[in-house]
């Protein structure tokens, strides 16, 4: 089939269209017909029936009032036979106007005219100049009869007169029949044509369209099903079987693709396995290796303190000073070891997730930052509502607390007591499925071009002199959040100290139970 889909439709539909066109102006040309024939019927033949009957009627009217006047001798007779001569003439014109142009009916009319101005001048008008008014006088048979004779041959032309309109509009009435059923069988073909070719039309469409594009949907849906080895016959016009020939191409590309995903899934298997023996492996050493190094640290830091203790007396200051330096060393060394150990257990070794109270694990952080937060005088503010239950790791959690905590503790300004806001509200709009959580200080703040820094692991912005740690603690904090399925960040458009703003997953069963961020009414820890 060289035609498309669009060429099939557009074929059918001029010829319907060519059908409605003939159909429309074979109707009009009837139409129009129709209007023509019933219109000289009803406002010319049937008009002129009538007044030729009143013509009729007024000529016996001037009969009989010229046969009344001859006997009576009264002249009021006589007012008949002039009113039925202005009838007649009136009645006369009526028919000219209404059989202008048919040159048949108006001989009948002239004929009659003739006949009657014939009886008038020969016959009417010397009766009624013989009659003397007052004086009536029995008629003679003779001019009796002369009268009926002339009168006779008037009502012959009567009826020449109306047989000739009955013929007339007996024409005009076939005609007009004849006219009306072409009409209706106009519109009857017109009416099949439509169901022939709405007929046609499903069958094109059906043989063209709907067939192949079921066939080619039945294709698509094995080949969708896993049965890539189907071929795709490419039928119907020129349009569907350029899609199912670009079908039957992707099928192939798909069939390559495929074979080819198949080896690499195959050599991706064998270094997923390999990854996992390997990861296997280096939790295993990361474990025994935190005992092996931490086991020589401490032996480390115990002779050099037991150094210093027994023979302090005969060590000069800088001995001593080296001593310190040392202990100091082999501690951090013990703390940094610690730090990475649990920075890489998270999310993977001894992971549990259960529903955890966030008020809890806030408790057990506030707890084991007891000792700094007391030395600091740190003001702890909680939301006045308690948080929110989520889906995680209790100890993870508590880890994050812990650090955001210690932090605001740690990098406080000189002379000003720490002020620590924890907020917790209901994210909206695309965060509609999270709780956002802040934790606000009045610290020394971290500049905006270190807000991304802060969170990769073992970067400092300060020296170990002025500010413990390894650099670690942020970089936990990211690793904790993202593993929960949230985001952390810091909030740069906080000026008065540091706002860290993460956020947790929303447990389904949990209870909207939070506060807008800015509410600072609380407890004091």
């Amino acid at each position: 089939m060289k035609l498309t889909v669009q060429g099939w439709q557009n074929l059918v539909l001029s010829v319907m269209g060519l059908v409605v066109l003939s159909g429309a102006v074979a109707g009009a040309v009837l139409m129009s017909r129709t209007d023509e024939v019933a219109g000289d019927l009803i406002d010319h033949i049937q008009p002129a029936r009538v007044a030729a009957y009143e013509l009729q009627a007024a000529l016996r009217d001037q009969e009989t009032a010229v046969r009344g006047y001859a006997i009576a001798a009264d002249r009021q007779f006589l007012n008949p036979y002039q009113a039925g001569q202005r009838t007649e003439a009136a009645a006369a014109q009526n028919i000219r106007d209404y059989l202008a142009g048919r040159s048949d009916l108006i001989g009948d009319l002239d004929a009659i005219e003739h006949a009657a101005a014939v009886w008038r001048a020969g016959y009417a008008e010397p009766l009624i100049a013989s009659v003397t008014p007052g004086r009536p006088a029995v008629l003679d048979g003779g001019t009796a009869e002369r009268g009926k004779a002339e009168f006779d041959g008037l009502r012959a032309l009567f009826d020449v007169q109306n047989a000739d309109l009955a013929q007339a509009r007996s024409a005009a009435i076939d005609e007009l029949d004849w006219v009306r059923n072409w009409r209706d069988g106009v519109l009857v073909a017109m009416v099949i044509a439509f169901l022939v070719m709405g007929a046609l039309l499903a069958v094109v469409v059906r043989k063209a369209v709907t067939r192949p594009l079921d066939l080619l949907a039945a294709s698509c849906r094995r080949i969708t099903e896993g049965n890539f080895a189907e071929r795709i016959v490419v039928r119907g016009p020129k349009d569907i079987r350029a899609i199912a020939t670009d079908v039957e191409n992707m099928r192939q590309r798909i069939v390559e693709e495929l074979a080819s995903s198949e080896s690499d899934r195959a050599a991706l298997d064998e270094q997923t396995e390999e990854l996992r023996r390997s990861n296997a492996e280096l939790e295993q050493f990361a474990y025994v290796a935190s005992h092996d190094l931490q086991e020589p640290l401490r032996k480390v830091a115990s002779f050099c303190q037991l150094l210093e203790k027994r023979y302090g007396d005969k060590l000069d200051d800088r001995g001593i000073e080296y001593i310190n330096f040392a202990v100091d060393g082999a501690k951090r060394m013990q703390v940094l070891i610690n730090d990475l150990l649990t920075f890489s257990r998270v999310g993977r070794l001894n992971a549990t997730h259960a529903e955890v109270d966030l008020d809890a694990t806030l408790d057990a952080a506030v707890k084991n930052l007891s000792v700094s937060v007391a030395e600091s005088g740190a003001e702890l503010i909680r939301p006045p509502a308690p948080l929110p239950s989520i889906d995680g790791d209790p100890t993870l959690l508590v880890m994050l607390w812990q650090n955001l905590i210690g932090n605001a503790v740690k990098f406080r300004r000189d002379g000003v007591a720490p002020r620590i806001v924890i907020d917790c509200r209901q994210g909206s709009g695309p965060d509609a499925e999270h709780w956002v959580f802040t934790v606000s200080d009045n610290g020394i703040g971290i500049g905006e071009e270190f807000v991304d820094k802060v969170f990769v692991i073992f970067q400092r912005l300060h020296g170990r002199d002025a500010y413990s740690g390894t650099g670690i603690g942020l970089a936990l904090c990211k690793k904790i959040v993202e593993h929960h399925g949230g985001t952390i960040w810091i909030d740069t458009s906080y000026t008065d100290g540091t706002r860290f703003v993460f956020t947790l997953p929303v447990t389904p069963t949990t209870e909207p139970n939070a506060v807008p961020v800015g509410v600072t009414e609380g407890n004091r820890a």
